[in-house]
């Protein structure tokens, strides 16, 4: 189905899923995620009852950084599988009636991209060179970084090259605004708009139906790469933080063009190809502009994700999108997890009442106006693993300097059946992570044999959104609601989120939905529920 109930685009209203392949489910028994995992695992989308995948990088890649350093961004790493692997899994969910978008890095290549490769082989001034970012050091020698600027992962930004025309003494700089292995790639030259170009077609061609762009707001820099002033920067303590207006590494006005560039290979395609920007901002009003007519289709609301849980955060982190969109005629698009943040459940207490919370939440992000993405696990209720030291893997551990455990603890493999680990992951006797032994209760079989779980709650919603006309357009409307709650209704249906610990009186309606039990006439604390209004 192309267009909504509505008329509007599949993706408007579309309820995405975000598969971090590694995690999802292992298909050739070696302990890690792979495309064979993910088109056997199918009918699990199916009967959750999404519309569309988000599948994150699969792409040949050293694995720096998950993936998202790419050496190939046209072909199937072999830890995923084989292009015949991938096509298979596109076909199996387009059966299911399940579209398919893939993850496209912009930014940066890895530094084992034959481009980069041949920068470094190349003199300073090169051809070759002004596809990235490389520079002169400052300093009487070159041995000091072209500018202060800091890497997300930690420590400076540049690294210099050795060997080569560094040569023993070291040369060059080039910028890496994530890990040195991710080299920045310079989109002021044409080749690069013109390679990302060939990479959509390419992928576009094989039937992928759009793609998220990662670090959509990182492709333009500032012209002369001046200082920075870095009290602006957030430690990464402070958790998912919008970046300051000041912080000028990010959304840059130039890099709209480039999304634009992205548009125009879309639209020349049929059957409304879409493309959703990650786009981490300092406002709403900043976001509004990367989803204008002639841009991304859709871009994360991440409002949600930074909220800490109670109603008066919900409300305006709702607000806030809604007014922003509005005003350029695009749909929401609403999260609360992904592979770079602390699951929800975790963020709001952990346990069990954190589990409640994140239920809740759930039911409020299911029945707001626009597109929602939900990660793999959340339809499980899982929280972070803390994992022991030797098993982490994200590149912030060994950058902070082992003081920033970086983000594995939320990219754990999903259970899926037995009593013990690896759950039915996979057939190898562990998985890439450690699952915790606890998990038993967590997944997919014990859930799908108990009605009251998390995995029912998610099935039951998405049923619901499917079957309300309602859910699915555009009204939105405050209603009155006592201290601690928040309450608003699309059409004839009723949102009631009681976000404090005391009860409060159940409205009149007929109860469609609940994140938790009901007793008495009253919503329990950290519940939400569905109402159909009288």
């Amino acid at each position: 189905m192309s267009k909504s109930a509505y008329g509007q685009p599949w993706w408007a209203s579309a309820v995405f899923y975000q598969v971090y392949p590694r995690s999802f489910a292992d298909g050739n028994g070696d302990g890690t995620g792979d495309l064979i995992g993910l088109r056997e695992r199918m009918g699990h989308l199916r009967e959750l009852g999404v519309d569309a995948i988000w599948l994150s990088p699969f792409y040949r890649s050293p694995m720096a950084d998950g993936g998202y350093d790419v050496a190939d961004p046209c072909d199937v790493d072999p830890r995923f599988g084989t292009l015949a692997d991938f096509d298979a899994m596109l076909a199996e969910a387009h059966v299911q009636g399940i579209k398919v978008t893939v993850d496209i890095v912009p930014n940066h290549f890895s530094d084992q991209h034959p481009w980069f490769q041949a920068a470094l082989a190349s003199p300073p001034g090169s051809p070759e060179r002004a596809r990235f970012i490389f520079r002169d050091g400052r300093g009487p020698d070159g041995s000091l970084p072209p500018n202060n600027w800091p890497s997300v992962f930690g420590g400076p930004a540049w690294h210099r090259e050795r060997g080569g025309y560094g040569g023993p003494g070291g040369g060059q700089w080039y910028l890496h605004l994530f890990a040195p292995e991710q080299p920045d790639l310079d989109w002021r030259n044409p080749e690069v708009p013109a390679e990302f170009g060939r990479i959509l077609r390419f992928w576009l061609d094989r039937g992928v139906d759009g793609f998220r762009i990662d670090v959509a707001h990182g492709m333009a820099k500032p012209d002369g790469l001046p200082d920075m002033d870095l009290s602006v920067v957030p430690s990464r303590e402070e958790g998912a933080t919008m970046p300051s207006l000041m912080d000028i590494r990010w959304d840059r006005d130039g890099v709209h063009e480039y999304h634009r560039g992205f548009r125009r290979v879309l639209d020349s395609y049929p059957g409304d190809r879409m493309a959703v920007g990650e786009a981490w901002v300092p406002d709403s009003d900043r976001l509004a502009r990367y989803v204008r007519a002639d841009e991304l289709n859709l871009t994360f609301n991440f409002e949600l994700v930074e909220a800490r849980w109670g109603a008066d955060t919900f409300g305006k982190a709702i607000d806030a999108s809604l007014q922003a969109m509005s005003g350029v005629g695009a749909p929401c698009t609403w999260v609360l997890d992904n592979h770079d943040v602390d699951r929800a459940a975790t963020r709001y207490g952990g346990g069990d009442l954190g589990v409640a919370r994140a239920r809740a939440a759930a039911l409020v992000q299911l029945s707001l106006p626009g597109a929602a993405y939900i990660y793999n696990g959340d339809e499980l209720g899982l929280e972070n693993v803390d994992l022991p030291d030797e098993a982490l893997q994200d590149p912030t551990w060994e950058r902070s300097g082992h003081t920033d455990r970086g983000r594995d603890g939320e990219r754990v493999p999903i259970p899926w059946s037995g009593s013990e680990p690896p759950f039915g992951f996979t057939s190898a006797p562990s998985s890439w992570l450690p699952m915790p032994a606890n998990w038993a209760g967590r997944t997919v079989a014990a859930q799908d044999a108990d009605p009251d779980s998390t995995l029912h709650l998610y099935r039951a919603a998405l049923r619901l959104r499917r079957e309300l006309p309602d859910l699915l357009g555009r009204e939105f409307e405050w209603s009155g609601a006592p201290v601690g709650a928040l309450a608003f209704r699309r059409g004839g249906i009723g949102v009631v989120l009681n976000a404090g610990a005391e009860p409060i009186a159940l409205p009149a309606g007929a109860v469609l939905l609940s994140s938790g039990p009901l007793t008495g006439g009253v919503v329990p604390g950290n519940t939400a529920v569905w109402l159909r209004l009288p």
